[in-house]
């Protein structure tokens, strides 16, 4: 199975790129900080195996990422942008009754979707803690300073595999820095205000953005899992969409 792909025009004119896969319940998905949908959801198969359990799988490249547009123009990019985009393809395909998740940055972008005007059936946030919620200012500052080190980090230096991931995905490192300036810590108390049953599923290794149970035990109706893996590696196992599936349809 391919996936197809189309040009979505934004709330603000910047096009992004949005891959397809399957017919069915709508899954809107979106991947992680210097990723795209091909590498997070389509390469490792998960997408497929979503849409071999009856899913219309969504995934948009997200600004700045993949093959969407990566403009340099500081206004291309408020806050909450990624949640802009978001808002504005659900309104364009009119999804009503449909499913939502994300992997890392897509996952705190999920998570700012269900306090701000998102509905969906269930959501799933994978590769994310509280503090990658709460905390991501810190998150923030080690990637920017990643993005400066890009040309003279050395291995060995805790920058080096985000540079190296950075550098073979081709992000332009002048919009992801813009990008990054427009996420904001999100404060607990609205995590705790979200009704949506939600999948919180992460690698065993994986503490990237803090403690997984620390945030499936904060949401009204959370529920943690646990797969193998570190939170790089954990996207190319296959019991992340084994999980997924498993969340969606029972």
């Amino acid at each position: 199975m391919t996936a197809k792909k189309w040009d979505f025009t934004s709330f603000d004119g910047v096009k992004l790129k949005i891959h397809e896969m399957g017919e069915g319940r709508p899954l809107l998905l979106l991947h992680g900080l210097f990723s795209s949908a091909d590498t997070n959801w389509i390469k490792f198969g998960h997408a497929r195996a979503l849409a071999d359990a009856g899913f219309r799988v969504i995934m948009p490249d997200l600004r700045a990422h993949g093959e969407s547009e990566a403009p340099h123009d500081p206004a291309a990019y408020p806050d909450d942008v990624l949640v802009r985009d978001a808002l504005a393809l659900i309104a364009q395909l009119q999804l009503t009754d449909f499913d939502l998740g994300g992997f890392s940055l897509g996952a705190r972008t999920t998570a700012r979707l269900l306090v701000t005007g998102a509905n969906p059936g269930r959501a799933i946030l994978a590769g994310m803690g509280l503090q990658g919620l709460a905390g991501w200012e810190q998150r923030q500052a080690f990637f920017q300073e990643a993005i400066r080190l890009k040309d003279s980090a050395k291995r060995g230096d805790p920058h080096w595999m985000a540079i190296q991931f950075m550098k073979s995905q081709k992000i332009d490192p002048e919009a992801a820095s813009l990008l990054l300036a427009t996420f904001s810590d999100m404060d607990p108390a609205e995590a705790a205000s979200i009704e949506t049953e939600t999948l919180v599923l992460c690698g065993s290794e994986d503490r990237d953005n803090g403690d997984p149970e620390e945030l499936a035990a904060i949401l009204l109706n959370g529920h943690h899992v646990e797969i193998p893996g570190t939170h790089m590696s954990s996207v190319t196992k296959a019991e992340m969409s084994q999980e997924m599936v498993r969340f969606l349809v029972g």
